[in-house]
C-alpha cells in the first residue's frame, strides 16, 4: 500500500477508535486533510485512497494546485489560512470552505465577491479560546454578535467554528479550550443558529477534539508526513 494511503487509513482508525472511546459515532467526524507545502501529486495520492476534503493555508500556492486537479470536481478545497482583503476574491471564486473568518469586512468583500453560479461559500468563525494577543480569531464574548452578522450574509453559509488553541502535551490541558468552544457551539445552536461543524483537532490533538466534539479533524502530518519548507 503506497504512503499516503497507509497514513490515511491509520488516521482512519485512530478516529474511529477514539469515536467509540468517548461515545461518538465515527461517521459525524470528517477528515480534513492539510495539504500546505505537498506536492498536488500527493494530493492526487490522497484522493485515489479516499479522501476528498483538503485544507490549504497559502493561496497562492493553493490555487495553482487546484488549477492542476481541476479535473477532479470531487475535491473539496478548504481554505484555513490567514485572511487578508486581498484574497477574499480569490477565496470566495475558488473554494467552498473558509475555517478563519474573524473579521466583518472580510465577510461583506466575500459576501459580495461570491459567484453567483457558486453555492453559498461555507464559513467558520474562527474563534480564539486560548485569548493569546498573537493569535487571529475572535473572543468568546464578541461571538453571539459576529455570527448573527454573519449569518444574514445571503452568499454565505454559516456552518460553524473553528479555533487554533495553544499547545499542550497534556490530554486534560488539550481538552480545556476545546470544551469552551464546543460550548460556545451549542449555545449558538440553542439560539437558532443551524450550526453543524466543528472545525478543531490536528494530528497532535486528535484524540482530545473527538473527546469534546469535534466534527472536522484538520489532519496534515499525520498524513502527508513532515511539513516541506
Amino acid at each position: 500500500m503506497p504512503e499516503i494511503a497507509q497514513a490515511l487509513q491509520h488516521i482512519q482508525q485512530q478516529i474511529r477508535a477514539a469515536a467509540l472511546r468517548f461515545q461518538r459515532e465515527p461517521a459525524e467526524i470528517h477528515l480534513l486533510a492539510v495539504s500546505k507545502t505537498r506536492p498536488a501529486a500527493d494530493i492526487l495520492s490522497a484522493y485515489q485512497a479516499g479522501q476528498r476534503d483538503f485544507g490549504e493555508n497559502y493561496l497562492q500556492e493553493a490555487l495553482s494546485k487546484i488549477q492542476a486537479l481541476q479535473d477532479y470536481p470531487a475535491l473539496v478545497w478548504h481554505f484555513i489560512g490567514a485572511l487578508q482583503s486581498n484574497k477574499t476574491r480569490a477565496i470566495a471564486e475558488n473554494f467552498a470552505w473558509l475555517h478563519s473568518l474573524d473579521d466583518l469586512n472580510h465577510a461583506r468583500r466575500l459576501n459580495r465577491q461570491r459567484p453567483e453560479h457558486l453555492p453559498a461559500l461555507n464559513i467558520c468563525i474562527q474563534v480564539n479560546v486560548s485569548a493569546e494577543p498573537q493569535k487571529a480569531g475572535i473572543s468568546l464574548e464578541e461571538l453571539p454578535a459576529f455570527a448573527t452578522a454573519v449569518a444574514e450574509m445571503p452568499r454565505l453559509r454559516l456552518r460553524g467554528l473553528m479555533t487554533l488553541p495553544a499547545p499542550a502535551e497534556d490530554f486534560a490541558a488539550q481538552c480545556v479550550p476545546l470544551r469552551a468552544l464546543h460550548e460556545a457551539y451549542q449555545q449558538l445552536q440553542a439560539q437558532g443558529f443551524a450550526l453543524d461543524t466543528l472545525s478543531m483537532g490536528m494530528t497532535d490533538d486528535l484524540d482530545a477534539a473527538i473527546a469534546e466534539g469535534s466534527t472536522m479533524l484538520r489532519v496534515g502530518t499525520g498524513i502527508f508526513g513532515a511539513r516541506l519548507s
